[in-house]
Protein backbone atom coordinates (compact mmCIF):
# COMPACT_ATOMS: atom_id res chain seq x y z
CA UNK A 1 0.00 0.00 0.00
CA UNK A 2 1.25 3.32 -1.21
CA UNK A 3 1.06 6.44 1.09
CA UNK A 4 1.31 9.56 -0.76
CA UNK A 5 -1.47 11.83 0.76
CA UNK A 6 -2.78 11.52 4.72
CA UNK A 7 -5.89 13.24 5.82
CA UNK A 8 -5.87 15.10 9.31
CA UNK A 9 -8.88 14.93 11.47
CA UNK A 10 -9.11 16.03 15.13
CA UNK A 11 -12.39 15.74 17.60
CA UNK A 12 -14.40 19.14 17.24
CA UNK A 13 -13.08 21.84 19.56
CA UNK A 14 -10.06 19.76 20.36
CA UNK A 15 -7.80 22.50 21.85
CA UNK A 16 -4.91 20.59 22.64
CA UNK A 17 -4.33 18.91 19.49
CA UNK A 18 -3.89 21.30 17.38
CA UNK A 19 0.14 21.88 18.19
CA UNK A 20 0.71 18.09 17.57
CA UNK A 21 -1.19 18.34 14.26
CA UNK A 22 0.85 21.31 13.32
CA UNK A 23 3.78 18.72 13.75
CA UNK A 24 2.44 16.37 12.35
CA UNK A 25 2.07 18.14 9.18
CA UNK A 26 5.41 19.34 9.47
CA UNK A 27 6.94 16.01 9.56
CA UNK A 28 4.69 14.37 7.38
CA UNK A 29 5.56 17.36 4.48
CA UNK A 30 9.45 16.91 5.13
CA UNK A 31 9.03 13.18 3.65
CA UNK A 32 6.83 14.29 0.47
CA UNK A 33 3.89 13.35 2.05
CA UNK A 34 1.02 15.71 1.06
CA UNK A 35 -1.30 16.56 4.01
CA UNK A 36 -5.26 17.44 3.69
CA UNK A 37 -7.62 18.29 6.66
CA UNK A 38 -10.91 18.50 6.98
CA UNK A 39 -12.09 21.71 7.58
CA UNK A 40 -13.15 21.91 11.24
CA UNK A 41 -9.32 20.56 11.68
CA UNK A 42 -7.49 23.14 9.36
CA UNK A 43 -8.94 25.60 11.21
CA UNK A 44 -8.77 24.12 15.02
CA UNK A 45 -4.77 24.13 14.22
CA UNK A 46 -4.39 27.24 11.40
CA UNK A 47 -3.26 24.87 9.01
CA UNK A 48 -2.62 26.07 5.12
CA UNK A 49 -3.71 22.60 3.56
CA UNK A 50 -6.13 21.63 0.92
CA UNK A 51 -9.51 21.43 2.92
CA UNK A 52 -12.35 18.95 2.44
CA UNK A 53 -15.80 17.79 4.45
CA UNK A 54 -15.19 15.32 6.84
CA UNK A 55 -17.55 12.93 4.21
CA UNK A 56 -15.62 13.97 1.15
CA UNK A 57 -12.29 13.41 2.86
CA UNK A 58 -11.69 9.76 2.49
CA UNK A 59 -12.22 10.12 -1.28
CA UNK A 60 -8.97 12.31 -1.54
CA UNK A 61 -6.47 10.45 1.04
CA UNK A 62 -4.47 7.11 1.43
CA UNK A 63 -4.78 7.03 4.91
CA UNK A 64 -6.88 8.90 7.70
CA UNK A 65 -4.66 9.98 11.15
CA UNK A 66 -7.01 10.73 13.40
CA UNK A 67 -6.37 12.47 16.91
CA UNK A 68 -9.31 12.49 19.56
CA UNK A 69 -11.24 9.25 21.20
CA UNK A 70 -13.11 6.56 20.05
CA UNK A 71 -16.74 8.17 18.75
CA UNK A 72 -14.26 10.38 16.65
CA UNK A 73 -12.92 7.18 15.00
CA UNK A 74 -16.24 5.74 14.82
CA UNK A 75 -18.01 9.13 13.18
CA UNK A 76 -14.58 8.96 10.34
CA UNK A 77 -15.27 4.95 10.32
CA UNK A 78 -18.72 5.59 9.43
CA UNK A 79 -18.13 8.29 6.30
CA UNK A 80 -15.15 5.69 4.80
CA UNK A 81 -18.07 2.80 4.72
CA UNK A 82 -20.46 5.51 3.17
CA UNK A 83 -17.60 6.48 1.07
CA UNK A 84 -17.23 2.77 -0.33
CA UNK A 85 -12.96 3.42 0.31
CA UNK A 86 -10.81 1.14 1.74
CA UNK A 87 -8.70 3.76 3.42
CA UNK A 88 -7.09 2.71 6.92
CA UNK A 89 -7.48 4.85 10.24
CA UNK A 90 -4.67 5.42 12.22
CA UNK A 91 -6.00 6.51 15.52
CA UNK A 92 -4.56 8.54 18.37
CA UNK A 93 -6.10 8.43 21.67
CA UNK A 94 -7.15 11.81 23.35
CA UNK A 95 -9.94 10.62 24.88
CA UNK A 96 -10.47 7.84 28.29
CA UNK A 97 -9.93 4.43 27.41
CA UNK A 98 -9.52 4.50 23.83
CA UNK A 99 -10.40 0.89 22.79
CA UNK A 100 -10.16 1.90 18.89
CA UNK A 101 -7.90 5.14 18.99
CA UNK A 102 -5.51 2.94 21.11
CA UNK A 103 -2.20 4.13 19.56
CA UNK A 104 -0.88 6.92 22.21
CA UNK A 105 0.64 10.27 21.54
CA UNK A 106 4.35 9.12 22.19
CA UNK A 107 3.34 6.30 19.74
CA UNK A 108 2.32 8.74 16.99
CA UNK A 109 5.83 8.94 14.61
CA UNK A 110 6.72 5.29 15.28
CA UNK A 111 3.07 4.22 14.00
CA UNK A 112 3.86 6.72 11.01
CA UNK A 113 7.14 5.59 10.03
CA UNK A 114 5.45 1.96 10.49
CA UNK A 115 3.00 2.68 8.04
CA UNK A 116 5.02 4.67 5.33
CA UNK A 117 7.08 1.68 5.86
CA UNK A 118 4.38 -0.52 4.82
CA UNK A 119 5.13 -2.25 8.14
CA UNK A 120 2.34 -1.32 10.51
CA UNK A 121 -0.09 -3.89 11.73
CA UNK A 122 -3.42 -2.90 10.12
CA UNK A 123 -6.44 -4.99 11.02
CA UNK A 124 -9.60 -5.61 9.56
CA UNK A 125 -13.17 -4.51 11.27
CA UNK A 126 -16.45 -5.41 9.93
CA UNK A 127 -19.23 -2.80 9.64
CA UNK A 128 -22.76 -3.38 10.61
CA UNK A 129 -25.33 -2.18 7.80
CA UNK A 130 -28.55 -1.11 9.29
CA UNK A 131 -31.63 -0.67 7.38
CA UNK A 132 -35.00 0.95 8.30
CA UNK A 133 -37.88 -0.47 6.33
CA UNK A 134 -41.24 0.31 5.72
CA UNK A 135 -43.06 -2.34 3.82
CA UNK A 136 -40.35 -3.51 1.22
CA UNK A 137 -39.11 0.03 0.87
CA UNK A 138 -35.89 1.39 2.51
CA UNK A 139 -36.67 4.37 4.71
CA UNK A 140 -33.34 4.96 5.80
CA UNK A 141 -29.85 3.21 5.72
CA UNK A 142 -26.96 3.56 8.06
CA UNK A 143 -23.48 1.85 8.75
CA UNK A 144 -22.05 1.39 12.09
CA UNK A 145 -18.48 0.10 13.44
CA UNK A 146 -19.72 -0.71 17.20
CA UNK A 147 -23.40 -1.02 17.21
CA UNK A 148 -26.73 -0.35 16.59
CA UNK A 149 -29.49 0.90 19.71
CA UNK A 150 -32.94 0.45 19.91
CA UNK A 151 -34.23 2.16 23.16
CA UNK A 152 -36.73 4.12 24.81
CA UNK A 153 -37.35 8.05 24.55
CA UNK A 154 -36.55 10.06 27.46
CA UNK A 155 -39.76 9.77 28.82
CA UNK A 156 -40.77 6.38 27.87
CA UNK A 157 -41.08 3.85 30.70
CA UNK A 158 -40.59 -0.09 29.35
CA UNK A 159 -40.47 -0.95 25.42
CA UNK A 160 -41.24 -3.97 23.84
CA UNK A 161 -39.38 -4.84 21.31
CA UNK A 162 -39.69 -8.03 18.77
CA UNK A 163 -36.77 -9.93 17.38
CA UNK A 164 -36.58 -12.34 14.55
CA UNK A 165 -33.18 -14.17 12.95
CA UNK A 166 -33.39 -14.78 9.41
CA UNK A 167 -37.21 -14.54 9.63
CA UNK A 168 -37.96 -16.76 12.45
CA UNK A 169 -38.81 -15.07 15.59
CA UNK A 170 -36.54 -15.52 18.37
CA UNK A 171 -38.16 -13.08 21.63
CA UNK A 172 -39.56 -10.48 22.77
CA UNK A 173 -37.47 -7.77 24.38
CA UNK A 174 -39.51 -5.73 27.92
CA UNK A 175 -37.09 -3.37 28.77
CA UNK A 176 -35.05 0.08 28.26
CA UNK A 177 -34.48 -1.41 24.52
CA UNK A 178 -31.78 -3.72 22.52
CA UNK A 179 -28.37 -3.60 21.24
CA UNK A 180 -26.97 -5.02 18.19
CA UNK A 181 -23.86 -5.07 18.13
CA UNK A 182 -20.70 -6.02 15.97
CA UNK A 183 -17.87 -7.72 17.97
CA UNK A 184 -15.53 -4.54 18.01
CA UNK A 185 -18.54 -2.74 19.43
CA UNK A 186 -18.77 -5.58 22.21
CA UNK A 187 -16.28 -3.61 24.30
CA UNK A 188 -18.80 -0.63 24.03
CA UNK A 189 -22.47 0.02 25.20
CA UNK A 190 -22.87 -3.66 24.96
CA UNK A 191 -20.10 -4.36 27.46
CA UNK A 192 -21.67 -1.81 30.18
CA UNK A 193 -24.72 -4.07 29.49
CA UNK A 194 -23.40 -7.02 30.70
CA UNK A 195 -23.04 -8.06 26.85
CA UNK A 196 -19.92 -10.90 26.09
CA UNK A 197 -16.71 -9.58 24.67
CA UNK A 198 -15.80 -11.29 21.36
CA UNK A 199 -12.56 -11.31 19.67
CA UNK A 200 -13.17 -8.52 16.71
CA UNK A 201 -11.74 -11.43 13.99
CA UNK A 202 -15.04 -13.49 14.84
CA UNK A 203 -17.88 -12.60 12.14
CA UNK A 204 -20.55 -12.87 14.36
CA UNK A 205 -23.42 -10.19 15.83
CA UNK A 206 -24.09 -9.94 18.98
CA UNK A 207 -28.16 -9.14 21.09
CA UNK A 208 -28.02 -7.69 24.11
CA UNK A 209 -31.15 -6.54 26.03
CA UNK A 210 -30.61 -3.25 28.10
CA UNK A 211 -32.22 -3.42 31.41
CA UNK A 212 -34.75 -6.31 30.66
CA UNK A 213 -37.75 -7.28 32.54
CA UNK A 214 -37.44 -10.94 33.07
CA UNK A 215 -33.58 -12.39 33.79
CA UNK A 216 -34.46 -15.00 30.83
CA UNK A 217 -33.72 -12.07 28.47
CA UNK A 218 -29.95 -13.26 28.01
CA UNK A 219 -27.12 -11.82 25.69
CA UNK A 220 -27.19 -13.80 22.27
CA UNK A 221 -24.06 -14.18 19.86
CA UNK A 222 -25.59 -14.46 16.59
CA UNK A 223 -23.57 -15.81 13.12
CA UNK A 224 -22.35 -13.23 10.88
CA UNK A 225 -24.07 -14.22 7.94
CA UNK A 226 -27.45 -13.83 9.66
CA UNK A 227 -30.17 -11.02 9.41
CA UNK A 228 -31.62 -9.53 12.38
CA UNK A 229 -35.05 -8.08 12.19
CA UNK A 230 -36.64 -5.48 15.43
CA UNK A 231 -39.96 -3.86 15.09
CA UNK A 232 -42.29 -2.50 17.99
CA UNK A 233 -44.52 -5.23 20.31
CA UNK A 234 -47.64 -5.61 19.77
CA UNK A 235 -47.90 -4.09 23.01
CA UNK A 236 -45.76 -0.82 22.94
CA UNK A 237 -47.32 2.15 23.84
CA UNK A 238 -43.75 4.24 24.16
CA UNK A 239 -41.64 6.39 22.27
CA UNK A 240 -38.60 3.95 20.72
CA UNK A 241 -35.87 5.36 18.67
CA UNK A 242 -32.76 3.76 16.85
CA UNK A 243 -29.30 4.80 16.98
CA UNK A 244 -26.05 4.15 14.75
CA UNK A 245 -22.66 4.12 16.79
CA UNK A 246 -24.25 6.99 18.65
CA UNK A 247 -23.79 9.51 15.83
CA UNK A 248 -27.20 9.03 14.13
CA UNK A 249 -30.92 8.05 14.94
CA UNK A 250 -34.36 8.58 14.11
CA UNK A 251 -37.99 7.46 15.66
CA UNK A 252 -38.94 3.98 15.06
CA UNK A 253 -42.69 3.94 14.41
CA UNK A 254 -45.16 1.31 14.30
CA UNK A 255 -45.23 0.35 10.58
CA UNK A 256 -40.87 0.08 10.41
CA UNK A 257 -38.37 -1.94 11.35
CA UNK A 258 -34.80 -2.58 11.80
CA UNK A 259 -32.95 -4.82 9.68
CA UNK A 260 -29.06 -5.47 10.49
CA UNK A 261 -26.73 -7.58 8.95
CA UNK A 262 -22.47 -7.25 8.54
CA UNK A 263 -21.53 -5.37 5.61
CA UNK A 264 -19.58 -6.78 2.68
CA UNK A 265 -16.29 -3.89 3.53
CA UNK A 266 -14.35 -3.81 6.62
CA UNK A 267 -13.08 -0.65 7.79
CA UNK A 268 -8.66 -1.20 8.53
CA UNK A 269 -7.92 0.18 11.67
CA UNK A 270 -3.45 0.51 12.24
CA UNK A 271 -3.10 -1.02 15.42
CA UNK A 272 -0.49 -0.18 18.50
CA UNK A 273 2.64 -2.48 16.92
CA UNK A 274 3.54 -2.96 20.68
CA UNK A 275 0.44 -4.51 22.12
CA UNK A 276 -1.75 -6.78 21.40
CA UNK A 277 -5.43 -7.09 21.46
CA UNK A 278 -5.14 -8.95 24.59
CA UNK A 279 -2.64 -6.12 25.89
CA UNK A 280 -5.17 -3.70 25.07
CA UNK A 281 -8.30 -5.48 26.69
CA UNK A 282 -6.00 -5.86 29.95
CA UNK A 283 -4.73 -2.26 30.01
CA UNK A 284 -7.92 -0.73 29.38
CA UNK A 285 -10.12 -3.08 31.38
CA UNK A 286 -7.82 -3.31 34.61
CA UNK A 287 -7.53 -7.00 34.64
CA UNK A 288 -4.71 -8.57 36.78
CA UNK A 289 -4.48 -5.38 39.12
CA UNK A 290 -5.11 -5.07 42.64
Amino acid sequence: MSIRRIGLVAKTGLAAAAEHLTAAAAWLEKRDIAVVADTQTAALAHLRVPTFSREELPKHVDLLLVLGGDGTLLGMADRIGKAGVGVPILGVNFGRLGFLTEVRLDELYPALEAVLAGHAHIHERRLLRARTLKGDAIASEHLALNDVVVTRGATSRVIELSVAVDGGFVMVVKGDGLILASPTGSTAYNLAANGPIVHPDVAAMLLTPIAPHTLANRPIVIPGTSTIEVSLGPENRSEVFTTFDGQAGHQLVADERVSVTLAPNPVCIVRAATRSYYDNLREKLGWGER
